[in-house]
């Protein structure tokens, strides 16, 4: 067995191992990272974040050209499907992006290692690669190994008709129903794209509402738009079972008949990747939710080991994670490093977008927090009128003291991109009066968030 020694290991490439191992590079440390997939940048990369935004934009763009560019002046001949360029397009999309990951690693002399990681005791990592095993040496490891997609029992996943957001991105053809069990953001975005696309989608949903943890208000109006645009919802169905049957699927839920389906996304959450990774052998035991127990510096049990992204507690976000990778090896490197937790926003791409920030009406209500509400809606800015896109609004928390702005809470055009403004906010400790109080450029539609500021002190100008 072949030996190598670094400075640091870690184990997984993405958004939080590739990004952990560029900043050690960057910081002076021998860096060697350890990934199973020919190509890097993990899940989010590969299969989750980049190609369904990859769809999802060019879904809207035939919806559009379906639907609304009479309506704007654009006349043009029928519009046609090509559902095999558009994922072709996809996968250029994400290989281009792999392979911008392997440019970097080159360019900052991190090593790369191919194959499945495990640990060998605190300060040794095993790596099972093509050409058999080799053992590196390392002061410091970290794990980055992500998550993988929640099973639900009774459902009989064959990865093909039945599976999860992997195979939900490369379907063959148009579903002619679909039904996606778990109404929360990537159930959400996977549903709208192939509901664009043609399919009849239904999505199932335990609870007695859509998107579980964001802001009630905001869910509510994002279900009215949603179903709108076509999208079925059945909440508080319990899915006993599903199953392929012939060149379909039956989905059972719990008091309602049968649903025959021609394929079934599961969307039921994800839950930490730590297969194979013998965590034991470093003195590591996760904790009930398969999730590795680490403190404030993502420390875990055994010595120079740390963990980051889904594998530890909080949001299973991919910024999330580079932030932890950032934060935990500066820490290493020179004893500081801190993720404000508060400020990690959290999008829905679909259409209109969805974002939020800080902390909902419920959470604050809740903690015996007492606050002011400012809301504006897209329908009184004149960007948003033209583009079209009027639908939803702007909310903002902010303390009934203070006035600091706690939370941020945007369903409406380029939501994903407003959001930042107001994390940037929440990150400087901002109150509401400051975000009103700076000049936002006319026409765009980072002037509703601004009015949403003036709204708080029910100051709002247009409206």
């Amino acid at each position: 067995m072949a030996n190598a020694n670094h400075d640091l290991v870690i184990i997984g490439a993405g958004p939080g191992g590739y990004v952990a191992a560029i900043r050690a590079a960057q910081l002076g440390l021998n860096t060697a990272c350890v990934e199973l997939e020919d190509a890097l940048g993990g899940t989010c990369l590969r299969v989750g974040c980049i190609p369904s935004k990859a769809l999802l934009e060019s879904s809207e763009l035939y919806n559009e050209a379906r639907k609304t560019f009479s309506g704007i002046g654009i006349k043009v001949p029928l519009v046609e499907l090509d559902l095999p360029t558009m994922l072709e397009r996809k996968d250029k999309v994400v290989k281009g992006l792999t392979g911008g990951i392997a440019h970097l690693f080159k360019k900052n002399k991190v090593t790369r290692y191919l194959g499945h990681g495990r640990l060998a005791g605190p300060r040794t990592v095993i790596v099972k690669g093509p050409d058999g095993e080799q053992e590196l040496t390392a002061k410091n490891i970290i794990i980055a190994t992500g998550s993988k997609v929640a099973q639900l029992r009774g459902v009989e996943f064959d990865w093909d008709r039945i599976g999860g957001s992997t195979e939900a991105l490369s379907y063959p053809t148009v579903p002619g129903h679909l039904v996606v069990i778990g109404a929360g953001v990537i159930g959400l975005e996977l549903g709208s794209v192939w509901n664009r696309l043609g399919s009849r989608v239904t999505v199932l949903e335990y609870l007695e509402r859509i998107l579980p943890g964001m802001d009630a208000d905001v869910a509510t109006e994002a279900q009215k738009l949603f179903t709108k645009q076509g999208l079925e919802f059945q909440l508080g169905s319990k899915v006993t079972g599903a199953r392929v049957e012939g060149d379909g699927c039956v989905v059972e839920v719990d008091g309602r008949e049968p649903i025959q389906a021609d394929r079934v996304l599961v969307c039921v959450g994800r839950v930490p990747n730590t297969d194979g990774l013998n965590l034991q052998s470093a003195g590591i035991q996760p904790d009930r939710r398969g999730q590795v127990p680490v403190n404030d510096h993502f420390a875990t049990e055994a010595p120079g080991v740390y963990a980051i992204g889904d594998v530890i507690r909080g949001p299973m976000l991919a910024h999330k994670a580079e932030e932890e990778g950032i934060a935990c090896v500066e820490h290493i490197v020179n004893g500081y490093g801190h993720v404000n937790y508060n400020a990690i926003p959290s999008v829905v791409y679909t259409h209109p977008e969805i974002a939020s920030v800080g902390k909902t009406e419920e959470e604050l209500t809740e903690a015996g927090v007492e606050y002011n509400k400012g809301v504006f809606p897209f329908v009184g800015n004149g960007r948003a009128r033209a583009l079209g896109q009027t639908e939803g609004r702007v909310k903002i928390l902010a303390d009934k003291t203070t006035d600091r702005v706690l939370g941020v809470h945007i369903i409406g055009p380029r939501a994903g991109d407003l959001i930042a403004e107001c994390a940037v906010a929440i990150e400087f400790g901002a109150s509401a009066e400051d975000i009103a109080r700076t000049s936002h450029a006319h026409p765009t539609l980072a002037e509703v968030v601004k009015e949403a500021a003036f709204a708080v002190d029910g100051r709002a100008i247009h409206i």
